[in-house]
């Protein structure tokens, strides 16, 4: 469930990156057991390339929190959003005032996010989960060869 009133920037760049298909096919790269779930970088190298430098300005936190269940862009500072996003494992609140307003929630089949794969942990070099450098370059190809337990997202689409 999206609130464009939380965050309305990140809401309509999510909605549209599900209306084009982008979330089709495209894994979470970086599970953090205890953390969080992070994807939003497409399995297709091309694809993956023309949203890379397509940045969103910022979302001042709208009072929401990042609780177990919400949905977050990830940032690396400021104006740096872009298709990568997060769902929260548990509270997170101390990421509300670091830049991460949330702009939805999981509403139903919060099971389903306790059941990602989280075993790869952190992104490399700090882990051993995927290089985010190599995920752009290489897609999907890097991560079935590689990292083939990651848990993907089949297909998103808008619902009324």
């Amino acid at each position: 469930e999206v609130h464009r009133d939380w965050a309305p920037n990140g809401a309509d760049r999510f909605y549209n990156l599900v209306r084009t298909g982008f979330f089709d096919d495209v894994s979470f790269f970086r599970v953090i057991d205890g953390f969080m779930a992070q994807t939003g970088i497409h399995g297709d190298p091309a694809v993956s390339a023309r949203w890379r430098e397509a940045k969103i300005p910022d979302d001042p936190s709208a009072g929401q929190s990042n609780l177990r269940g919400m949905a977050t862009f990830a940032t690396a500072g400021p104006g740096t959003r872009t298709t990568k996003f997060f769902l929260n494992f548990k509270d997170n609140s101390f990421l509300d005032n670091q830049g991460f307003p949330p702009f939805g929630k999981v509403v139903e089949g919060l099971e389903v996010l306790d059941k990602l794969y989280r075993g790869y942990g952190e992104g490399a070099p700090m882990g051993g989960g995927p290089d985010q450098g190599r995920l752009q370059a290489q897609g999907n190809a890097y991560l079935k060869a590689d990292f083939p337990k990651l848990d993907a997202i089949k297909t998103a689409r808008l619902v009324p």
